[in-house]
């Protein structure tokens, strides 16, 4: 908007250092101060009516904006999509709004988009990368891999989606940091999404030394899992020995819950089996070195 009234400013500036020059070699001074306010009316009246009508277009998209957000929230759409169509709908609103103030102050339609399109080129060029996230934003949008509150790992980072960008997304990890990962690598690679499904199984193993009997510990934690409330019945709890190590025998317990009490489940459980470990006198064995000293005499 005011690259094309600079532009006519500078055509109407030289046209009157031309018409300056004459005058003054003419000794019409007073002619030269007339045309010097005329200019200057012209130029800071077209300002004038630029902010004016930006201001009014303004408005007009706020409410334009309120009227989306209600439809959209009618709709019941994602937190993440919300987000995304207000950008995009930002962006071509006020591209709109600066084409119309354009065309209305009296710029030439025509050098200015020349002029839009050999920037375009250059900018293009230049955030190439960009223009890869603004795609892959609209991709996680159609495929929908996630939506906002889900949590997820990504990019080997992981948190809960807080929203989708244009470019970024953002995450919230649990120690409420906030992460911003770019859409275009995040649409092509690995996603973890932990929030899909309703439940998920907790896997604890727990490592004893060799000769501990094998029937009482799988009972241990059989009995463990089905006296906690947020253990799901079924699938039922797992309870086995699964490996024998070099210095231990590991024994896996493996129970479902509901996908918002993981983290609470685990702890619990872990802090049961410890108990009850030390209660029960078992031994959880660590990694030794022995060492043989043989006596010499000298002679």
């Amino acid at each position: 908007m005011l690259l094309n009234i600079f532009n006519s400013v500078d055509s109407t500036v030289v046209n009157t250092g031309g018409k300056a020059a004459e005058m003054v070699k003419a000794g019409r001074f007073e002619d030269l101060v007339h045309l010097l306010i005329t200019w200057g009316i012209d130029f800071f009246g077209k300002l004038l009516t630029a902010l004016i009508l930006f201001f009014i277009g303004k408005w007009i998209i706020g409410k334009i904006r309120k009227l989306a957000d209600k439809i959209m929230s009618k709709r019941h759409m994602e937190v993440a999509l919300k987000g995304f169509l207000k950008n995009v709908l930002d962006f071509f609103l006020y591209l709109l709004l600066i084409i119309l103030i354009i065309n209305i102050v009296g710029a030439q339609t025509i050098s200015i988009a020349a002029l839009i399109g050999s920037a375009g080129l250059a900018i293009g060029l230049a955030v190439k990368d960009n223009l890869a996230n603004f795609a892959g934003g609209v991709m996680l949008l159609f495929n929908k891999p996630f939506k906002g509150g889900d949590y997820i790992e990504a990019q080997n980072l992981a948190g809960t989606v807080q929203s989708i960008g244009i470019l970024y997304t953002t995450l919230i990890t649990s120690d409420n940091k906030t992460i911003y990962i770019p859409n275009g690598p995040l649409s092509t690679g690995n996603i973890i999404n932990y929030s899909t499904q309703a439940s998920r199984r907790i896997d604890i193993t727990v490592n004893l030394e060799y000769g501990t009997e094998t029937a009482m510990v799988n009972k241990m934690l059989i009995d463990i899992a089905h006296a906690h409330p947020l253990v799901l019945k079924s699938p039922e709890p797992f309870a086995r020995m699964t490996k024998m190590n070099e210095h231990s025998i590991d024994f896996t317990l493996r129970v479902w819950t509901n996908c918002n009490d993981f983290w609470p489940v685990t702890h619990d459980l872990n802090e049961e089996i410890y108990k009850q470990v030390n209660e029960k006198g078992l031994v959880i064995p660590f990694q030794q070195m022995t060492v043989h000293l043989e006596n010499s005499t000298n002679k």
